[in-house]
């Protein structure tokens, strides 16, 4: 045999040594995700209802197979994808836009809730009525492009932190919830947001952040005015007109407006989702309705009221959505039990 011969079989025995092991560590990773694929759920009857209904759903044949068109899957954002405590994420980004906006219109620095804004005294702003809240959300969410606006929150993502854990926003993405995206995903299902949030504010970051691509956002949407530009080219200008108040009721309508199928996987955490729920669980066949139960004061939150948790103005889940759950047979998500892991960062 000549050398060249023994040099070319040589090659291809290592690379057979080398490629087996490497073949056999995927197939067990595979073997393995497959089995688990939701390692950060602790094996709980929460994480069981989930596998063995999308086990159902997916299983042609089965009885209560549903075709994959049909495979719709809403999520509220706040406080169901990441942390909404101790503020909603937005309301600090228009916090924190008030002093560019009073330089560039100095008559608001003496007028409410501008005025309050401006002191940086955190108390005092949590008590503005929800009219002056509006008015702020008003003035620093429209008068400027959609790609200004896109502009403005990429750099405010990428620059701002949370208070307690001095990480970015789209660092407290709840890991578990990321991973039932990632499971429907792969199992046929349609994943939407369906949010109280601004709309244009969630699409800015929701695939990066989610995997759910803007089209797939439904939220709380503004007008917008089309013009022209200096150079003639069209423009669109957010303006401070509401189009869709996507909570509470709004969300069945907004999810009739933009998507156009009543899900079958319904998941969020407050009174705000209850009649995304409701509307979720009226439909024939199989359906599951979620909602996650901040009871972990130590790596996140705790407040409900519900279950006797503390009581919070900021995604309250009462006693009497408790109760409903119950009822009706929705499954409510502990995050003390039923998640082992609650951000892809620390703990």
């Amino acid at each position: 045999m000549s050398d060249q011969h023994i040099f070319w079989f040589s090659r291809r025995s290592l690379h057979a040594a080398i490629a087996v092991p490497a073949v056999m560590a995927f197939t067990v990773l595979l073997s393995q995700a497959q089995e688990n694929p939701l390692p950060s759920w602790n094996d709980t009857a929460t994480k069981n209802a989930i596998v063995e209904f999308v086990a159902d759903t997916t299983k042609e044949g089965s009885a209560t197979f549903v075709p994959p068109a049909e495979r719709i899957a809403t999520f509220d954002q706040d406080g169901t994808l990441w942390v909404e405590h101790p503020m909603y994420s937005q309301v600090i980004y228009c916090l924190d836009r008030v002093p560019s906006l009073v330089a560039e219109k100095p008559e608001l620095k003496d007028v409410e809730p501008f005025k309050t804004v401006l002191t940086g005294d955190r108390a005092a702003i949590a008590k503005l009525p929800m009219e002056e809240l509006e008015k702020l959300l008003a003035a620093t969410l429209s008068g400027m492009t959609v790609e200004q606006f896109q502009a403005e929150v990429q750099k405010w993502i990428a620059s701002s932190k949370d208070p307690r854990w001095k990480r970015p926003y789209t660092d407290l993405t709840y890991k578990p919830m990321n991973e039932l995206l990632g499971y429907l995903r792969d199992n046929g299902f349609k994943t939407y947001i369906v949010t109280g949030g601004g709309q244009d504010f969630v699409r800015v970051y929701s695939e990066t952040a989610y995997g759910i691509p803007p089209e797939q956002v439904v939220g709380t949407a503004g007008g917008t005015n089309y013009t022209y530009g200096k150079d003639g080219k069209p423009i669109l200008t957010k303006e401070p007109k509401l189009l869709l108040n996507d909570n509470n009721a709004g969300k069945p309508e907004g999810i009739h407006l933009m998507i156009g199928r009543r899900p079958i996987i319904a998941v969020g955490n407050s009174t705000g989702d209850r009649q995304m729920l409701e509307y979720t669980e009226a439909g024939d066949g199989p359906r599951l309705a979620m909602l996650v139960l901040h009871d972990d004061s130590e790596r996140e939150y705790a407040y409900g009221p519900a279950q006797g948790l503390p009581d919070t103005r900021v995604g309250a889940f009462t006693q009497e959505l408790y109760d409903e759950a119950m009822k009706d047979g929705w499954v409510v998500i502990s995050m003390k039990k039923d998640w082992g892991k609650i951000f892809a960062i620390g703990q």
